[in-house]
C-alpha cells in the first residue's frame, strides 16, 4: 500500500521542549517493548533525546501523519554506534530505527507506509549507499517488514540491553522491493 493511500508522511526534527510528554507515552507504552525505554521517567526520556541532539553523529526526527505527530525516525552513523563493531563498515552506512506511535485507531497499510518514507528519507541522501537497522531479535514484525522493504540478515549480535538481528539494505533492494 502507498503512503498516499495512508494520507501524507512528513517529518521535523524533534524539539524535546515541545514534543517530550508524547515521546515519553509512546517509549514507556507497552507496545514500545522493543525500544527498551519501559520504566524511563520523562527526565530519563529528556536525557536520552538531549544527548541524540547534542551528537554530530545520531539525529531524530518526529513523523507526522496528514500533520499530526504518528512515529518517531533515528538515523545515525553506525561507526560512532555498538553496532559498528560487528559490521564490515562502508562509505554511505546509515543506521536507523523507526518507532511507529501506539495507537487505538490503526490505519491498514500504515506501517508499511512509513517504513517506505523513512527509507526513501534515508535514501534521498545520495552519499548513502546502505541503510542499517538492528531490530531485538524477539521483534517478529519488525523483521518482516524489513524483508519487505529490502533488507538483508547478516546474523544474530549481541548489542547493549539485546540481542539484535544484524540487517541491510542496499539502495538498489529498496528501490526494487514492492511499493
Amino acid at each position: 500500500m502507498s503512503a498516499a493511500r495512508v494520507g501524507r508522511l512528513t517529518h521535523r526534527a524533534l524539539d524535546l521542549e515541545t514534543d517530550l510528554a508524547l515521546l515519553h507515552h509512546w517509549v514507556t507504552h507497552p507496545r514500545s517493548a522493543f525500544w527498551m525505554m519501559q520504566d524511563a521517567s520523562p527526565d530519563d526520556v529528556r536525557a536520552a533525546y538531549a544527548a541524540i541532539a547534542r551528537s554530530a553523529h545520531h539525529h531524530a526526527h518526529l513523523g507526522l501523519h496528514d500533520g499530526q505527530p504518528a512515529f518517531l525516525m533515528e538515523r545515525y552513523d553506525p561507526a560512532h554506534d555498538p553496532v559498528g563493531a560487528h559490521l564490515d563498515g562502508r562509505p554511505g552506512d546509515l543506521g536507523m530505527h523507526l518507532l511507529v506511535a501506539p495507537t487505538d485507531r490503526p490505519v491498514r497499510g500504515f506501517t508499511r507506509a512509513v517504513m517506505r518514507h523513512v527509507m526513501a528519507t534515508c535514501f534521498a541522501d545520495p552519499a548513502v549507499r546502505r541503510v542499517v537497522v538492528e531490530p531485538d531479535v524477539r521483534n517478529t514484525a519488525v523483521q518482516r517488514l524489513n524483508r519487505e522493504v529490502g533488507f538483508v540478515e547478516h546474523g544474530v549480535v549481541d548489542l547493549p540491553g539485546k540481542q539484535a538481528l544484524l540487517c541491510t539494505c542496499l539502495r538498489r533492494d529498496f528501490e526494487r522491493s514492492p511499493s
